[in-house]
C-alpha cells in the first residue's frame, strides 16, 4: 500500500470545471461512447487505445492537413511505429493560424531591464519575411538552419521561418565554446547559421563575436551566416555575414509548405556523455500534437495566459517555451543570468510580466527555498496560478516551500521527460492534488511504467521508467544513424520493444510518480544536461591530469553536487592552483557549467577491466548505496578506491545532516 505525504495543493472544484482537461474529457467521453469518471480511466484507456487517443487529439485541435491521413497507426512496434501516414502539415503554421492581432505574441526581457513585444501581427510577418529570404536562398527540404543564439525574438522567428519552408533547426545557446557548438552543428552541415554578437549575463556583456568566426570558420559545407547584432559591439570581424535586418525586415504574410508527419523539424542533442552528443531528429506531426496534448491538458495553458520558463537554446525547454504559441499564450523570452542582480529575479519579472503560468528549474526552486526568501511576499504574484519545475527531482520540503512562500493557491507542476522526446512523460493535471514529492501523473497516451532488472511491471517500488506504448514524439532517428542500430541501443537494448528511458523512478498505486534521479552518467545543472565526454575532452588537454571522473548527485533535501576526481602525475604539489586552472580550461572551452562544484585529488581511480570509466556505480555510491550493492570488486581494478568513495560518502551525509539540522 503507498503512503502518501502531505498534500500541498488541491484544485477548486471551479477551476476543475473550467479545466481544458475537463472540457476534452467531457468531449471525448461523448465522442468515445465511454465514461470516464476519473482521471485514471482517462489515462487507462489513452495507452490502450493509442490510435483512438492521437486521433482524438488531431480532431479536437483541428489539425490542418493537405492531406488526410491514411492511418492514424499504421505500425505499434518499437521503434518502428508509423502515425498519421499520409498526412501532410506544418509545425509553424499552426503556431501563428488564426492569430492576427495586436496582442503580444511574444516579450523579451534581459537581465539588464531591457524589453520589447513583438504582436501576433508582427510575428507573423517577420516570419513571413524570413521565410521568404530563406526560399530566395534556396533553403528548404533536406537544408539545416542552425542558430548560436541567446533567447531573444530573432532565434523564435528564425525557428518558426525555418518550418515554414520546411527546413531542418538546430540551436545552441550562445554561452557554448565555439568547440562544443561545432561538435554539434557540424555533423548537420548547416546551410544557414543564425548568429549573436553577444549576450548579458551576470551584471556584464560577453562578446561573443570571435567565437562566432571561429565557429563558422570550422563548419563544413561553407554556411550562409546571419549576423544579430543584439549588443552594441559591431558585427564579427574578418567574415563575410547578413545582417538580420535584410533577412527579416521586409513584412509579408508567411507561406507555408506542408509536409509529411515525420519530416524532420528539428534536430535536439544529446548530452554527449558516451562522445560527440548525439543529434535526436524530431518530425513536425509528433511535436504538434505531443506539444498541444502536454500545454493545453497538462499544463491548462491557453489564449489568456502569459508563458515564461528560464532556459537557453540549447535545452529541449527552449522548444517547449515557444510551443507556447500553439494555444495562443503570450510566450516571455528572457536572456541573462536568473540571479542576477539577485536571487529572486525570476519571480520579479513573472511579478512584473503579470506571468500565469512560470517555469523554473528544481534548483532554482531549492536555491530559493534554502535561501528563506518569500517571493510571494515580496512581489505581487496575484497573475501566477502554476509553477512548473523540470530538470531534476524535486525534492518534498520545496514543494512546501512553493504552499508557503510563492502562494497557497500557487499549483506546483513537477514534470519529467527530456530531450528524447521533446516533452514530458510525467506531469501536472488540474484535476488532482499534488503531494509533496511526488509527481501527479502519467501524461495520457504515454504508458509509463516501472520495470525491475527483470522487466517485470513494480509499482511502490524503485526501479526503471519505461514507456510501453509509441508515442508520436519518440524520435523520428538519431542524425546520421542510418540503420537505426544507435537508437535501438540507446533506448530498447534492456528491454526488447519497450523504451527504456534512463531514469530511476517510484509508480504509487494511484498513479503518481517519484522521480529518484538519472540511472545514467548524464549530468544535470540548473535544469540544463551536461555531458562528462565535453568534460574529459578538456582535461585530456591538460598535463597534470593522468585520470579523472566526474559525476553528478542528487543529494537529500535537494541539493545537487557535481564533484571531478582527479589523479595527477607524480611530479604534482599540493599548491600548485592546478584545481583553479582546470576549472578556467573547462570555462573557456566548454561554458560555466561544466565547471565542477569541487575538485579533488585522488591516487587512483577505479575503471572496469576493459578499461571503461565507472560514473554510474560511483555516483550510486555517493547516494549513498554500499559499493558490494553496486558493483563487483572483481570486476574493477583498483578496487580499494570503491571504499573511499564510500568514506567521501558517509562524510557527505553527514555534513548535510548537520546543515539541516
Amino acid at each position: 500500500m503507498t503512503t502518501h505525504a502531505a498534500t500541498v495543493w488541491r484544485p477548486s472544484e471551479q477551476a476543475r470545471a473550467d479545466s481544458r482537461l475537463a472540457r476534452y474529457m467531457a468531449w471525448v467521453s461523448d465522442r468515445q461512447g465511454e465514461r470516464f469518471a476519473t482521471y485514471g480511466d482517462l489515462w487507462s484507456w489513452s495507452v490502450r487505445c493509442p490510435d483512438l487517443f492521437w486521433e482524438s487529439i488531431w480532431d479536437y485541435f483541428d489539425i490542418r492537413s493537405e492531406e488526410r491521413y491514411d492511418a492514424v497507426l499504421a505500425d505499434r512496434s518499437m521503434p518502428g511505429a508509423r502515425w498519421f501516414a499520409g498526412a501532410t502539415l506544418n509545425y509553424a503554421e499552426h503556431a501563428l493560424r488564426d492569430r492576427r492581432h495586436a496582442e503580444p505574441a511574444l516579450v523579451e526581457v534581459d537581465e539588464r531591464g531591457f524589453r520589447r513585444e513583438l504582436s501576433w501581427d508582427d510575428l507573423a510577418a517577420a516570419v513571413g519575411s524570413a521565410g521568404a529570404w530563406l526560399r530566395e536562398q534556396g533553403i528548404g527540404r533536406g537544408d539545416v538552419v542552425a542558430a548560436y543564439m541567446p533567447n531573444r525574438v530573432e532565434t523564435v522567428i528564425a525557428y518558426l521561418a525555418c518550418a515554414s519552408v520546411g527546413a531542418t533547426w538546430a540551436s545552441c545557446s550562445l554561452e557554448l565554446s565555439p568547440a562544443a557548438a561545432h561538435d554539434r552543428l557540424d555533423q548537420l552541415a548547416p546551410a544557414v547559421l543564425l548568429a549573436g554578437n553577444g549576450y548579458p549575463y551576470g551584471g556584464r556583456v560577453h562578446d561573443r563575436r570571435d567565437a562566432v568566426a571561429e565557429l563558422i570558420g570550422s563548419l563544413s559545407g561553407e554556411p550562409l551566416l546571419v549576423v544579430v547584432e543584439h549588443e552594441e559591439l559591431g558585427p564579427p570581424a574578418g567574415v563575410d555575414g547578413q545582417r538580420w535586418e535584410a533577412v527579416a525586415g521586409s513584412p509579408r504574410e508567411p507561406e507555408f509548405e506542408r509536409v509529411p508527419f515525420a519530416h524532420p523539424l528539428c534536430v535536439l542533442f544529446s548530452s554527449g556523455t558516451t562522445g560527440k552528443p548525439k543529434g535526436i531528429v524530431h518530425g513536425h506531426g509528433g511535436l504538434l500534437l505531443d506539444h498541444l496534448r502536454h500545454h493545453a491538458l497538462h499544463l491548462d495553458l491557453g489564449p489568456h495566459d502569459t508563458f515564461s520558463f528560464f532556459t537557453n537554446t540549447s535545452w529541449m525547454v527552449w522548444n517547449w517555451l515557444v510551443a507556447g504559441l500553439l494555444v495562443g499564450s503570450t510566450v516571455v523570452l528572457y536572456d541573462g543570468s536568473p540571479t542576477h542582480p539577485q536571487l529572486d529575479s525570476q519571480f520579479a519579472l513573472a511579478a512584473r510580466e503579470r506571468v500565469t503560468v512560470m517555469g523554473t528549474s528544481a534548483s532554482y526552486v531549492t536555491a530559493c527555498a534554502k535561501a528563506g526568501l518569500a517571493p510571494g511576499r515580496d512581489h505581487d504574484l496575484d497573475a501566477l496560478r502554476a509553477l512548473v519545475i523540470t530538470g531534476s527531482p524535486l525534492p518534498a520540503a520545496s514543494y512546501h516551500w512553493v504552499a508557503d512562500s510563492v502562494g497557497a493557491g500557487v499549483w506546483p507542476v513537477s514534470s519529467s521527460g527530456g530531450t528524447d522526446v521533446c516533452s514530458a512523460f510525467v506531469s501536472g493535471c488540474p484535476l488532482l492534488p499534488v503531494r509533496a514529492g511526488e509527481i501527479q501523473c502519467r501524461c495520457l497516451g504515454a504508458g509509463v511504467e516501472v520495470f525491475d532488472e527483470a522487466g517485470r511491471a513494480v509499482v511502490g517500488e524503485v526501479g526503471e521508467l519505461v514507456i510501453t506504448t509509441p508515442l508520436p514524439s519518440m524520435p523520428v532517428a538519431f542524425w546520421g544513424d542510418g540503420d537505426g542500430s544507435a537508437y535501438r541501443a540507446t533506448y530498447f537494448e534492456d528491454f526488447p520493444g519497450v523504451w527504456r528511458h534512463g531514469d530511476l523512478a517510484r509508480l504509487s498505486e494511484e498513479g503518481s510518480v517519484r522521480i529518484l534521479g538519472r540511472s545514467d552518467a548524464t549530468l544535470n545543472r540548473n535544469g540544463v544536461r551536461v555531458g562528462t565526454a565535453e568534460i574529459y575532452e578538456v582535461l585530456d588537454a591538460i598535463p597534470e591530469v593522468r585520470d579523472s571522473l566526474v559525476v553528478g548527485v542528487d543529494e537529500a533535501g535537494g541539493g545537487y553536487w557535481m564533484p571531478l576526481f582527479v589523479v595527477l602525475h607524480e611530479d604534482a604539489q599540493p599548491n600548485d592552483g592546478i584545481e583553479g586552472r582546470i576549472a578556467a580550461a573547462l570555462r573557456a572551452s566548454a561554458s560555466p557549467r561544466h565547471v565542477p562544484d569541487e575538485v579533488r585529488r585522488m591516487a587512483a581511480l577505479p575503471r572496469t577491466l576493459t578499461g571503461k570509466r565507472l560514473e554510474v556505480p560511483i555516483k550510486r555510491i555517493l547516494m549513498g548505496l554500499p559499493p558490494g550493492e553496486v558493483i563487483s570488486r572483481e570486476a574493477v581494478s583498483e578496487p580499494q578506491t570503491l571504499d573511499e568513495f564510500a568514506a567521501l560518502a558517509r562524510e557527505r551525509h553527514a555534513a548535510v545532516a548537520a546543515r539541516r539540522r
